[in-house]
């Protein structure tokens, strides 16, 4: 009975600190936000990583994918103090590091080919063989997609953003954001078919 009563105080005084807690890195952050540079380093250890995953993935070439973590940290330290801890400040960041690495692909500009569909309706995804594909493999394969196909395949499955969402950042329509990851996703099992000499 008294373990009973340690663990219902126990949580109503977690709860309670958790209702205090705004944000896991706040300190750091508003530390950041006054200009304090071992903050703002702090901020960067806790978040490149995961970034420039993300910048590599998109820009397929490790020293562009480090120019543009550079870039988009300097933005983001730019503009901290219009951070309000409304998201978390890794999808904030992440944001920022997406529409970075986009506008270095643009002002490249690199052909990023789109097509339309001929009919308007929502595109059913088809039926494919249950298959075996790890992330590693995904990865390679994904290096192998047309520019547009392989940012729209990266920015819905491995960055989690949906169709609609993909369609605001990258100025395209949501059934163009639609056609080409079903697109890129055909491609890849394919491509990971024909590397594992699947029929």
């Amino acid at each position: 009975m008294q373990l009973f009563k340690f663990l219902v105080v126990s949580k109503s005084e977690i709860n309670r600190d958790l209702g205090q807690k705004k944000h896991i890195h706040q300190d750091i952050i508003e530390a950041s936000k006054t200009g304090n540079n071992m903050a703002r380093y702090q901020l960067y250890q806790l978040y490149s990583k995961a970034m420039f995953n993300i910048c590599y993935r998109m820009m397929r070439n490790r020293e562009e994918a480090e120019d543009m973590l550079q870039e988009a940290f300097t933005l983001a330290f730019q503009k901290l103090d219009t951070y309000r801890y409304e998201s978390g400040f890794g999808s904030w960041i992440k944001r920022i590091v997406v529409n970075t690495c986009l506008n270095a692909i643009n002002k490249r500009k690199l052909e990023l080919v789109y097509c339309e569909d001929i009919y308007q309706n929502d595109i059913e995804e088809e039926k494919e063989p249950e298959m075996e594909f790890s992330v590693q493999n995904v990865k390679t394969a994904m290096k192998q997609l047309p520019d547009g196909g392989r940012m729209v395949f990266s920015l819905y499955l491995l960055e989690g953003y949906d169709h609609g969402e993909i369609a605001q950042i990258m100025g395209i329509t949501e059934s163009t954001s639609k056609s080409q990851f079903m697109r890129a996703k055909r491609r890849i099992i394919e491509i990971l078919k024909t590397q594992n000499n699947w029929s």
